[in-house]
């Protein structure tokens, strides 16, 4: 069953704030982020698996979208940070989102058809 969590928050300049969520093994998870105010509207942000390895890292990015499919089950991190600014706060939203949609129609996935 998909599970999920929108929040927008203020990261303060030269800060660093993390995110925890428990994973299932095979689950796919996805994460959406966007800089909405502040500075040059860019952030660092990367993702750790639970052992501790880096499975995402980009640097000054306005906004980006990640998707994994979980390789071991435990608590993934994810973590955006503002260090490298000195004197501009951000304001960031981010969507995270664990687990496949169902389909939209019954029986959907067995054959393709096209909406209207």
């Amino acid at each position: 069953r998909p599970r999920g969590a929108e929040l927008t928050f203020e990261l303060p300049d030269s800060a660093r704030q993390c995110f925890h969520e428990d994973v299932e093994q095979g689950a796919r998870f996805s994460l959406d982020y966007q800089v909405i105010t502040g500075g040059h509207y860019d952030v660092d942000c990367y993702v750790e698996d639970p052992l501790g390895n880096t499975i995402y890292r980009e640097t000054k990015k306005q906004y980006d979208s990640f998707t994994h499919r979980a390789e071991v089950k435990g608590v993934y991190q994810f973590c955006f940070s503002n260090e490298f600014s000195t004197f501009s706060h951000k304001t960031i939203y981010f969507d995270f989102q664990v687990g496949d949609e169902p389909p939209i129609l019954p029986d959907m996935g067995n054959r393709v058809t096209a909406l209207t």
